[in-house]
């Protein structure tokens, strides 16, 4: 690391604690094609007063591309904070919920036409233990910040992961109500560790704010969101899809499970490469954080949150499947993108953080 970005570093930490995040909703993003632009154009507008929405179909239509992802990130946020000026009714808009209903037909047929399947216990068992294993020569984001990123490109990565861990667990709450026994009262022990155990300074979007400030960038919620590609937002898309609908029930805690059992490994990698990089302390706190909370989450997940689910409602066995395997899928996509970027000596965001 250079002399310049370690001071920066330093400098960052020194005034976090002088900065004030910005916890209220955003603004509006600028759209990215048509179907993103319906939405923005929507919001603006009184609840009720769009009766024409445009019809996607999967012919013309990137399930995994820029302009349907953002509609869905808009289209979402009206369940956490809302948008800054935008009316609150549009939350339960119908029209509004139709068409999201049709773009996350697209993206979640596209999720399982990628994924393998699997609709019984021993699929489960074989998913998660693959999870376990660590490749003896690793090839993943956490692996080339580890051994050889860049300042430049931890900052890059620090911004994608914005999107989520500002609002980190929220997606998973919405589990709670639909879970019974010891697969409710384990999911709930998870996330009472993410919300910082009760203590608002030690939530996981908490230590995420001050890790931003300690990076020198903005810790705004969603201040990045222009800068962040469909990559990005697929991963936080999936986690509001899964969340938002009961049917989806079994790939939430799917996805949840294979979250915590990796999380571990990958954050041990990343508290390396920030001491690596003299990253300050609070970047240092955040992942640190996770090493250990992530390696008894794991055995939570597994044990009493998906067996217990799975005794209960064996016909979820599939959704528990598909929740694991799109997980990857979309962690695969985005590490490609910025792996790629990385390789060109190019920027992995659409622009530049600022």
């Amino acid at each position: 690391m250079t002399a310049t970005s370690r001071t920066g570093a330093s400098t960052a930490n020194g005034t976090a604690g002088a900065r004030s995040r910005r916890d209220g909703p955003a603004g509006l993003p600028d759209p990215r094609g048509p179907l993103s632009d319906a939405v923005l154009a929507a919001l603006r507008q009184p609840p009720g007063t769009v009766r024409h929405w445009p019809s996607p179909t999967g012919a013309d239509t990137d399930p995994f591309g820029e302009d349907l992802h953002l509609a869905l990130q808009t289209a979402y946020e009206l369940h956490y904070r809302g948008w800054r000026g935008v009316d609150d009714g549009w939350e339960w808009d119908a029209g509004l919920l139709g068409f999201r209903a049709r773009l996350e037909r697209l993206f979640l047929d596209a999720l399982r036409g990628r994924a393998a399947g699997g609709e019984d216990a021993a699929a489960i068992d074989a998913e998660l233990d693959a999870l376990l294993v660590e490749p003896l020569h690793g090839s993943g984001v956490s692996h080339h910040l580890a051994e050889h990123g860049t300042w430049t490109q931890m900052r890059e990565f620090l911004v994608h992961r914005s999107i989520y861990h500002l609002k980190e667990a929220d997606p998973h709450a919405w589990a709670v109500p639909r879970l019974e026994g010891r697969a409710k009262a384990g999911l709930v022990a998870v996330e009472f560790d993410e919300f910082g155990g009760g203590r608002g300074d030690r939530m996981h979007s908490r230590l995420y704010a001050d890790l931003m400030a300690g990076a020198g960038l903005d810790d705004g919620y969603l201040h990045y969101l222009h800068a962040v590609p469909a990559q990005a937002l697929a991963v936080v898309n999936m986690m509001s899809l899964f969340g938002l609908h009961r049917g989806l029930r079994g790939a939430l805690v799917g996805h949840f499970a294979t979250a915590e059992i990796t999380t571990a490994p990958s954050a041990r990698r990343m508290v390396r490469a920030l001491d690596r990089m003299g990253a300050a302390p609070a970047c240092v706190h955040f992942y640190a954080e996770h090493i250990e909370a992530d390696a008894v989450h794991e055995q939570v997940m597994r044990h009493e949150v998906v067996a217990d689910l799975l005794a209960r409602e064996p016909s979820l066995a599939g959704g528990l499947v598909l929740g694991m395997q799109a997980t990857a899928l979309v962690e695969d996509d985005l590490a490609a993108h910025l792996l790629c970027a990385w390789e060109r000596g190019a920027s992995s965001l659409r622009r530049p953080p600022g």
